[in-house]
């Protein structure tokens, strides 16, 4: 199993290119040469150049984590996982089809945190689930008839090249 929610973006990479960026700065360098470099726009040379006047390297790291922090850690995913495959009848539903409402109610009763269905989907993804249609076939279908129906009147009702031209 991997694991759960790959950042989306190589922050250590990009605080390595602001430092970079510093340093050249600090040697004299103009910014039209760090973004050059660097292949940034010129805009960004400039605001890490503002930066670094005003705060030196310091002001060039990161600023930490991006974005809300995540509401199911990873043991929790890796909880839900195991519970998931289980089926969707070992948590009382009566078939074992899953469904993006049934998914959200079972992790609300396991984690006690609320997603919307509509979201769960995120979730799933980054757990490596993906979407599973179910066959739709029809119950009564016979499937000796319908391979005889194919080898025998199929052939006799196709369209036969050069006979569709006016007659």
């Amino acid at each position: 199993m991997k694991s759960f929610i790959p950042p989306r973006r190589d922050f250590k990479a990009l605080e390595s290119r602001r430092q970079q960026a510093g340093r050249w700065f600090a040697q004299g360098k103009i910014q039209a040469f760090v973004a050059r470099q660097l292949q940034v726009s010129r805009q960004s040379a400039s605001r890490w150049y503002q930066q670094w006047r005003r705060a030196g390297a310091e002001g060039l790291r990161a600023a930490g984590r991006a974005g809300r922090k995540p509401r199911l850690s990873p043991p929790r995913l890796r909880q839900l996982d195991e519970q998931l495959r289980r089926g969707a009848r070992a948590h009382g539903f009566r078939t074992d089809l899953w469904t993006l409402p049934r998914v959200a109610r079972v992790i609300e009763q396991q984690t006690g945190v609320s997603y919307h269905p509509g979201h769960v989907w995120r979730i799933l993804r980054a757990m490596d689930w993906t979407l599973q249609r179910p066959a739709r076939r029809a119950r009564e279908r016979n499937e000796a008839a319908i391979r005889q129906w194919v080898a025998q009147r199929w052939p006799a009702v196709k369209k036969t090249r050069g006979g569709d031209a006016p007659g």
